[in-house]
């Protein structure tokens, strides 16, 4: 008979033969069956302290996966048992003896974990003793019979499959009226001695649409190379293409200016001279014309390939966010313009080499209203990434240039906005109101009970070690009877003006205790803040207030890291597992995110409670936290998703970082009554917000929605176009709604 074998084990410390603690985020166990593993296997776990939550997953031979996980009865001394033949592939065993790490402050989770074998039940039980009478019998079956995980495509598989969804949406595809054929797209294409055989690849890019609106300018920037002009006189007088010449090197902007007064398409595309489209791409921004007749811009997806136009992966996009595009140029690549606008702005401005696309972007897309940018999540665009790029050879003077541009699209009064690097060299950090002079009142909102040690040191960290002057705390306390937490509070009362507590002995209630704050507080914005969070730097609250400068802006989130430094709060996706979640949930702290999303400001649908500045115009027009649908779990997701109903925005930053000891102060909630209550809270959010549809403007339709890291999927259906645009009106408690528009498939 085989003994399983520990092969490893996360966030937990062994402190005696049989003894655990927990100590980190995570934490779990991985046993290996091995060739011959006994008929029975049984877990027993034995809590020092509350009952725990336990989960069991196998491996069938695709590794631990969300689809294969089961999670056990709670119990303070549990057994459980599995029978380990007649599933295929069946290897190893993850155990995770709870949920969550209780935190740096919080008495460590302790347990005894024993591993029993045996060839039958009976047997199972003559060695539990007295312990059998707490054996769970676990079947297996229904994790066994999970469908295996979908292949995962090489790049080029992905892209083949892409295009057969483009192929079989042509046929539910609305077909104009004979009398309105599509708009002319006119495609202008700066290009200085571009090899030959890029610019057939982008010709035939073109020449093999089905679609046949468009035309191209080749706008020829006094190139000397002999094969270029040779091309380029085979090319002159051909239909659909106009080849323009300069009389001498104008640069990118000056070359495609030229195209630009020639334009006579309704829209206008920027291409490179080394790139080129997808097929399929006119038939689909056609249709995304038809559908949205009063669009002033649309920009798509891309797929990365090499120099050879080999799929190499993509950029798949959120929905319109300035305040993304004011770190990083995510939109980039294939962008509509409407030629008029386009022509009226003067086209691109030079001085900008490298990031002149950037710059006209910001200048035209101000004061657009947001439902007239229109996304379409199909990767139409070609994009060669090879060292001959400009923007690979002259990185420094891109980045130079995007910061010029950045710094006067965000001045104030004439002042200028300084711009720095993000999180990483080559993007952006906008500093807002450059001109400002005076910080806005604060009031800082704090749920509390007992747990003097954390609170303490918040205290401390608000008081001395964050830099802002003009706040108060209030602290909202439920009920707490430790002799420690009163005399703190006598304490901070008679040391600070700005510290005082409202104490009302009551169940926890998280929605509760924080509308009780809010009623109370004075400040031009209110900062939630649980007891559990330690700073790291003290320029976090003047970044997170900073952050409401973003015009439509009501609330804004910080960046929270585990006590171990990993990841846990860069936003939340709503939809993500089916109600709503942390994306990056535990991912190392330096991960980056699609097209280094992570390291920028963003907008995202909703962000956690913990760390949250309202303003007071967004409390006004939303109102309280859902004390009765939400009183513990959801109520900021419900909060943020009503805020953006009302038209306000939700920004995410990463240059507030702070430390949060997540739930370490609440106490357990593995009792019958908290676990019934949490299933209420996961029931009302997916009736209110149909999460098990809801496509977050936030996140790509292309990303799986089962994983806290996104991975490409292929959707049953190509995605329509969408816009971050909320709906007009807030519905009631009953009704179930989408909070962003986009059209249905």
């Amino acid at each position: 008979m085989f003994t399983p074998v520990m092969k490893g084990h996360k966030g937990l410390a062994r402190v005696g033969g049989s003894q655990w603690s927990v100590r980190e985020a995570d934490p779990h166990f991985i046993f290996k069956l091995g060739p011959w593993p006994a008929r029975y296997i049984a877990i027993e776990i034995i809590s020092s302290g509350p009952e725990f939550e336990p989960h069991l997953y196998i491996d069938t031979g695709y590794g631990f996966r969300p689809e294969q996980v089961l999670p056990l009865p709670p119990e303070r001394h549990g057994v459980y048992a599995f029978r380990t033949g007649g599933i295929r592939g069946f290897r190893r065993v993850r155990f995770d003896p709870c949920e969550e790490y209780p935190g740096a402050d919080a008495e460590p989770g302790s347990f005894t974990l024993n591993i029993r074998t045996a060839r039958s039940l009976a047997s199972l039980r003559r060695q539990l003793g007295t312990a059998a009478d707490r054996l769970h019998l676990i079947e297996l079956d229904e994790l066994a019979n999970a469908p295996p995980p979908p292949r995962q495509l090489a790049p080029e598989e992905h892209f083949q499959a892409v295009l057969h969804l483009a192929e079989a949406g042509l046929a539910d595809m609305e077909q104009p009226d004979e009398g309105l054929p599509a708009p002319l797209l006119s495609f202008v294409v700066p290009l200085h001695d571009t090899p030959p055989t890029f610019l057939d690849a982008l010709l035939n890019s073109l020449r093999s649409q089905r679609a046949r609106n468009w035309e191209l300018l080749l706008c020829d920037d006094a190139s000397s190379s002999r094969a270029t002009l040779a091309w380029l006189e085979r090319m002159a007088g051909q239909p659909q293409i106009h080849i323009l010449r300069t009389p001498h090197n104008l640069g990118i902007a000056g070359a495609t200016n030229l195209g630009l007064a020639a334009a006579r398409g309704d829209w206008v595309g920027l291409i490179d001279h080394d790139d080129a489209l997808a097929p399929l791409a006119l038939d689909y921004l056609n249709d995304t014309i038809r559908r949205h007749p009063d669009a002033q811009f649309i920009y798509t997806d891309e797929t990365i390939t090499d120099a050879r136009l080999k799929p190499m992966g993509y950029f798949f996009k959120p929905a319109y966010d300035p305040v993304l595009l004011s770190g990083v140029n995510y939109i980039n690549h294939l962008s509509l313009y409407r030629r008029q606008r386009l022509q009226a702005l003067g086209g691109l401005s030079s001085g900008f080499d490298g990031s002149q696309d950037y710059e006209l972007l910001l200048r035209y897309l101000s004061e657009l209203p947001r439902q007239a940018i229109i996304h379409l999540p199909y990767p139409a665009y070609l994009w060669r990434r090879h060292r001959a790029s400009y923007s690979a050879t002259f990185t420094a003077t891109a980045v130079s240039h995007a910061r010029r541009a950045l710094a006067a699209h965000y001045a104030s009064n004439g002042v200028t906005a300084p711009v720095g690097p993000a999180l990483v060299p080559d993007l952006h950090r906008v500093e807002l109101s450059p001109d400002r002079r005076v910080w806005p009142f604060i009031s800082i909102v704090i749920p509390n009970r007992d747990s003097p040690a954390l609170l303490a040191r918040l205290l401390a960290d608000l008081y001395e070690r964050t830099d802002y002057a003009d706040f108060e705390i209030i602290i909202v306390d439920n009920g707490s009877t430790n002799a420690q937490t009163l005399s703190l509070y006598e304490t901070m009362r008679r040391q600070h003006e700005n510290f005082r507590t409202l104490i009302s002995a009551e169940p926890f209630n998280f929605s509760r205790q924080v509308n009780r704050g809010m009623r109370d507080a004075r400040g031009q914005a209110i900062l939630l803040l649980n007891n559990d969070i330690a700073i790291i730097t003290a320029d976090w609250l003047k970044e997170m207030v900073s952050c409401l400068d973003y015009p439509e802006t009501g609330i804004v989130g910080a960046r929270l890291l585990y006590p171990t430094g990993r990841l846990q709060h860069a936003g939340v996706i709503v939809g993500l597992g089916g109600l709503a979640g942390h994306w990056y949930a535990n991912a190392a702290q330096d991960t980056s995110g699609p097209m280094n999303r992570l390291k920028v400001r963003q907008t995202l649908s909703a962000v956690t409670g913990a760390c949250m500045l309202i303003s007071r115009q967004c409390y006004v027009r939303v109102g309280e936290f859902d004390e009765t649908a939400f009183a513990i779990a959801y109520n900021d997701v419900d909060y943020c998703l009503r805020a953006a109903a009302a038209g306000l925005r939700t920004v995410w930053t990463p240059f507030a970082t702070l430390t949060h000891h997540e739930s370490a102060s609440r106490g357990s909630d593995e009792t019958k009554a908290n676990r019934e209550r949490f299933q209420r809270e996961k029931e009302a959010l997916r009736q209110k917000y149909r999460t098990d549809v809801f496509q977050d403007p936030a996140y790509s339709p292309w990303y799986s929605r089962h994983s806290s890291a996104p991975r490409d999927i292929l959707p049953p259906n190509l995605p329509p176009p969408r816009s971050w645009a909320a709906t007009t009106t807030v519905p009631d408690e009953s009704d179930a709604f989408l909070v962003f528009k986009a059209d249905q498939a």
